[in-house]
């Protein structure tokens, strides 16, 4: 009996998730990455990674090579538009709304709100700054008074500006032609509709946890790659000109992870052998964070491991001179480890910022 096109799709996917066959899907109808995630109602970069898995599972090179093999295998048939339903009615069923859309909201630099793939306004710095607090508050709702602390501090306005601007929200980011509103509101407070929303900063969250797991599971390579696609989502400075002590912290804090992050990626690099690409990531950090001792020991480390003592030792110097200038103190032990170990030529042991290093101004 000959073998029919549904026949051989079936034995050339073999392996796929049902999820990774809709990416594949959606790569052989000439869907980017951006759309596809919107149809799925999946992050982008989990669309990437599942792209991943199909290239690896099916043994093909590139982009290209998948959308030859969806073709191939009938999965996309040239000329007669798509074999099924294009993947959105997916998004339908996990967003609950018709048409789909998706809410992205981007913190990792200045604030930016899509919806659909639609860039959106959504009003004065003040009314960013509750979408950004509800935003990275996913789990929880936030009281009206914990929004005026949070968004206005001391300056807290008299009225009900806040339901004001959850208003005025709830109008810019309506779904479509619908009544609903991605913000849901109940006795305790406000917050983003559970499963509509893609936060920049809570994918970030995911993939260092996942890197932690391959870590632990000793994959590196892949532990590598993950904190790689981690410190891509940050765009300069997190929640920029945001106000509030709200918008503060978090600020404090994503520089902070931001920072862990290159470091352990760079950890990862050393453990690999690959010296180059860590002293390029290391030092480009250490310039942005001239304070920082733990930075600056590892980045000595990676000098030394690498047979350049008199680059090692020059970076004491110079973060020497910028804590005595800046902070008036002298370097902690860390530092003073890691210079030791040029000198001599003994391990100074991983700079990952375990010890009592002062970590500089975040």
């Amino acid at each position: 009996m000959p073998t029919t096109t549904a026949g051989r799709c079936d034995r050339a996917v073999t392996g796929l998730t049902a999820e990774e066959r809709e990416v594949l899907y959606g790569l052989g109808c000439g869907l980017g990455d951006a759309e596809i995630a919107a149809a799925l109602a999946l992050p982008e970069h989990v669309v990437a990674e599942r792209l991943g898995h199909v290239l690896g599972k099916l043994g093909l090179r590139d982009r290209a090579a998948a959308i030859v093999h969806a073709f191939d295998c009938g999965l996309v048939r040239p000329g007669h538009g798509p074999r099924r339903p294009v993947p959105g009615n997916t998004a339908a069923r996990r967003t609950g709304t018709a048409s789909g859309p998706w809410l992205r909201v981007s913190v990792l630099g200045p604030l930016r709100t899509t919806l659909a793939g639609r860039p959106l306004d959504v009003g004065p710095v003040r009314q960013q700054a509750v979408l950004a607090a509800l935003a990275l508050s996913p789990s929880r709702s936030v009281s009206r008074q914990r929004l005026l602390e949070d968004v206005w501090g001391r300056e807290m306005p008299d009225g009900n500006v806040v339901p004001v601007y959850v208003y005025r929200l709830r109008k810019i980011l309506r779904l479509g032609e619908r009544p609903d509103s991605v913000i849901r509101s109940d006795r305790y407070g406000y917050g983003l509709v559970q499963g509509i929303a893609e936060v920049d900063a809570l994918c970030v969250d995911d993939l260092a946890g996942r890197a932690e797991e391959a870590e632990r599971a000793g994959d590196l390579p892949e532990a590598v790659r993950l904190c790689a696609r981690a410190l891509e989502l940050f765009r300069g400075e997190p929640l920029a000109a945001l106000p509030g002590p709200f918008a503060e912290s978090e600020r404090v804090r994503l520089v902070r992870q931001r920072v862990a992050l290159a470091q352990r990626k760079a950890d990862l690099q050393l453990r690999l052998g690959r010296s180059a690409e860590a002293i390029t990531a290391l030092s480009a950090l250490a310039l942005e964070e001239p304070l920082n001792e733990p930075v600056a020991a590892m980045l000595m480390q990676a000098l030394r491991r690498d047979g350049r003592r008199a680059e090692a030792l020059a970076v004491f110097d110079r973060t020497a001179r910028r804590l005595a200038d800046d902070l008036g103190v002298a370097p902690g032990d860390l530092l003073l480890r890691a210079r030791r170990a040029a000198l001599s030529g003994e391990d100074a042991g991983r700079g990952r910022g375990r010890g009592r290093g002062r970590a500089g101004a975040a």
